[in-house]
């Protein structure tokens, strides 16, 4: 069997795929935090939750009504996008213009609201959610077996980051967000509708999270707490790229979740640590993070 610095191959490559795959999650999750960030100056800790209610919309959509993955990856995203969007009208838009902290205790408190709910009614263990039969089996690369499912949730995190940023940075819409974080009192006065953009940001944001939620559930199965246990590093990857850098909450959620990866192959004592390591460095020589701007 060949080796690669004393590792078996296909124990490394095995590693970097788990490594890109927990990155999608980190990036997906990570991007949703950045963008609503960025506008809303608003530290989403419910954006786990909101993680977590896309994989139980999923799930319940499949157990109650027979609607399955493909569909679920569409109606969960709108279903806790508009959930999010309430809260945004009636709850966090009281809070704008006074300090940030009052939004992350409204958050993490609905945060814990959500996950204690459905602790209540499903219980802590996981719900099985089955991948769809067009994703099952496993490809021969011939280094490694892939697994389908997982090199459809890279690709397609891929594809949803991308267009997110395409979508922010390359068009209209993406100018008003960028300049509305600058000056919200002169975007409103050249006839932008500022409430309605936070809005639809905060939606946004939490319809990405639901995504990842959808994604993750046949990997993961779905449970109260699968929000939980990925938002503290959610945040460490932000924190690292830059907080309200689009950009570095793809990069770094990539990089960070490839990086833990190796660190299990090389030092696993060290991989549930890694990622936090990372954001001290970083923190110390470049506090806006790696992406982030000075204030």
């Amino acid at each position: 069997m060949s080796t690669i610095f004393g590792v078996p191959a296909p124990a490394l490559y095995g590693q970097i795929l788990i490594g890109l795959i927990n990155g999608s999650f980190y990036a997906m999750l990570s991007l949703g935090l950045a963008v609503i960030f960025g506008l809303l100056r608003v530290i989403n800790f419910a954006h786990g939750a909101q993680y977590m209610l896309g994989a139980f919309a999923a799930y319940l959509l499949l157990t109650y009504t027979g609607i399955g993955y493909w569909p679920a990856l569409v109606l969960a995203p709108l279903i806790v996008g508009a959930i999010a969007v309430l809260i945004e009208r009636f709850m966090l838009s009281r809070l704008y213009g006074i300090d940030p902290l009052y939004g992350l205790l409204l958050t993490f408190g609905l945060a814990l609201i959500l996950e204690g709910a459905f602790r209540h009614w499903f219980g802590a263990a996981g719900q099985p959610y089955a991948a769809p039969p067009q994703l099952t089996g496993a490809l021969n690369l011939g280094f490694m077996f892939m697994p389908i499912y997982r090199g459809w949730v890279v690709v397609a995190s891929l594809v949803v980051c991308i267009g997110t940023w395409l979508l922010i940075e390359k068009t209209r819409l993406g100018a008003y967000l960028r300049s509305a974080t600058e000056n919200a009192t002169l975007v409103q006065a050249f006839g932008v509708n500022v409430p309605l953009l936070l809005t639809l940001t905060y939606g946004l944001g939490a319809a990405l999270a639901a995504l990842a939620g959808v994604l993750a559930a046949p990997i993961y199965q779905v449970s109260p707490l699968m929000g939980t246990n990925l938002i503290i590093i959610v945040f460490a990857v932000v924190v690292v790229g830059g907080m309200g850098s689009i950009l570095g909450a793809i990069v770094t959620g990539y990089m960070l979740g490839v990086l833990e990866g190796l660190t299990k192959v090389f030092y696993p004592e060290a991989s549930s640590i890694v990622i936090f390591v990372v954001m001290a460095i970083v923190l110390l020589v470049r506090p806006a993070g790696l992406f982030g701007r000075e204030e």
